[in-house]
């Protein structure tokens, strides 16, 4: 697609959202795999499968405070016969290295002293409170597979494991505002990509439109606003004459004026500037396109829910619908335009296929998570 700088920006065809999706398989690969330090690639998506470099704990633990005994030496113990410990046992803590010889752990009231004897009331199991070589981890073994996003509890975990460095993708995103100068609505917009694409496990990069396409250390770019026929709008015109527009105009409510192209073999999505048109762009197609970059294997958590009243929708066009959730049912709450007290309301979303005009009071739908 070229214009001239003086040409509006027209839409000649909306392009079906599955076929968007579909370029977009086609053309975008996922990004390079990077080193990380453990504790900073939380969040990220994990390039390679991350293993267990040794089996863990090396020796038998105590899992429990208490007496370190031969098992069988208690075996016939009773309150009326005590079993006697010879040699003495040793006190251990939780976490402490079981010494040679035994092989479970008796609770305190257990084991009593006698003339400085140490008997057993009653019989312990062999591994009884003890945690056994190779209990937690063993060697090779996968903790976190490749194309999974890296979790908090996964830190604490490759922390016990003695993994410092994994490899990660994390896409390098130029988010950047289409438009110069101060605008209250393009930026709570860009704010709230950002947070998503940190979310979702990419680097967020500001900038301007023209020099986030030229720069070539970017994985792709994201722009906020322009994309429609207003005057000042030429966040298609720019992307034209610095790459490659595959497609302008995208069957998709909110946000029929979307752009999706290329420079070089960057992608570069144009995402409209109003935050309800930017939020379903977003979600239609930023989020996917983000995972394609980054491998992401983990799918949206989605659940059903029953609509309380029907959601018409035009026939020809995929479209968003947030929806909030109370007892267990899913409640339409804006269509076509979202005002802002219904985007702060909704906590849910359902998309509605181009050849559906809608559903019925009672359908179930799926559901899934609002930023």
């Amino acid at each position: 697609m070229m214009a001239g700088d003086n040409e509006t920006q027209r839409i000649a065809r909306l392009t079906p959202l599955a076929d968007v999706l579909a370029r977009i398989d086609a053309l975008v690969r996922p990004v390079e795999p990077r080193p990380a330090e453990r504790h900073a690639a939380v969040g990220r998506v994990l390039a390679e499968d991350v293993v267990a470099p040794t089996s863990r704990p090396a020796a038998a633990r105590a899992l429990r405070d208490g007496f370190a005994v031969r098992a069988e030496a208690t075996a016939d113990a009773s309150s009326y016969a005590p079993a006697p410990l010879v040699p003495s046992p040793l006190r251990v803590d939780v976490g402490d290295v079981l010494p040679p010889g035994t092989d479970a752990v008796a609770t305190l009231d257990v084991v009593v002293v006698r003339d400085g004897r140490h008997e057993a009331l009653s019989p312990v199991a062999p591994g009884e409170g003890v945690l056994a070589i190779g209990a937690d981890l063993r060697a090779g073994e996968t903790l976190r597979q490749a194309g999974e996003r890296l979790r908090a509890v996964d830190d604490a975990v490759l922390a016990s494991a003695g993994v410092e460095r994994v490899m990660v993708r994390a896409p390098r995103i130029h988010l950047v505002q289409a438009r110069a100068g101060r605008d209250a609505v393009l930026e709570a917009a860009c704010a709230l990509i950002a947070r998503a694409i940190a979310a979702a496990g990419g680097w967020v990069q500001p900038g301007d439109l023209a020099g986030a396409l030229g720069d070539a250390s970017a994985d792709a770019v994201i722009a906020i606003g322009g994309t429609g026929s207003g005057r000042d709008d030429a966040s298609v015109r720019t992307l034209a004459r610095l790459g490659r527009v595959e497609m302008h105009g995208i069957a998709l409510s909110p946000g029929e004026t979307a752009a999706f192209g290329l420079v070089q073999a960057r992608p570069v999505l144009l995402i409209p500037g109003r935050i309800d048109a930017a939020l379903a762009v977003w979600l239609a197609i930023g989020s996917p396109m983000l995972a394609r970059l980054s491998a992401s294997r983990d799918e949206t958590p989605a659940a059903t829910a029953r609509l309380t009243r029907k959601v018409a929708s035009p026939l020809g066009l995929a479209e968003v619908v947030p929806v909030r959730i109370r007892d267990g049912a899913a409640e339409p709450i804006a269509s076509g335009y979202w005002p802002l007290a219904a985007i702060a309301e909704a906590d849910r979303w359902i998309l509605v296929p181009p050849d559906s005009e809608g559903y019925p009071a009672g359908a179930e739908v799926v559901v899934k998570p609002w930023p």
